[in-house]
């Protein structure tokens, strides 16, 4: 639950700058334990004290870029923050071990963007545009 007394506490354990940047990026004032990085540079957070956080938000990603979205979260640690999975990535055997070798590394969804996925056809239309002939006029 908001209140002053808790966005006070929180500024004092943060600092000013990362409170005013919180303050802009995710509308709340939050201050808890660095669980862990992911290879986008994203940190994750959580504070387990009930006093402090509303259950269910208690654990939140800070996302290393200016324009975020829910793409760039890694399965691993979406599971994570949903409460899917009780261990963050980096403390979880279970993760760590299950990595098959042929696994390509995650990527954001780039729909909408220049790098999305685009088809190459090869097979001829079915359908043709109607071109019209001309014919010069004989003199």
């Amino acid at each position: 639950m908001v209140s002053l007394h808790r966005t006070i506490r929180n500024m004092r354990r943060v600092g000013l700058r990362e409170w005013w940047r919180q303050m802009q990026y995710i509308g709340d004032a939050k201050s808890g334990v660095l669980v862990g990085k992911d290879q986008f540079g994203n940190r994750y957070y959580e504070n387990m004290n009930a006093e402090e956080e509303v259950p269910g938000r208690q654990r939140w990603v800070d996302f290393a870029q200016h324009e975020y979205h829910a793409s760039q979260v890694p399965p691993e640690w979406h599971s994570w923050i949903s409460h899917i999975r009780k261990d963050p990535p980096t403390n979880d055997s279970v993760i760590k071990n299950m990595t098959p070798p042929w696994q390509t590394p995650w990527v954001e969804n780039l729909t909408g963007t220049r790098g999305a996925f685009k088809t190459y056809n090869t097979a001829a239309p079915k359908i043709n545009a109607w071109e019209p002939k001309t014919i010069s006029r004989g003199a």
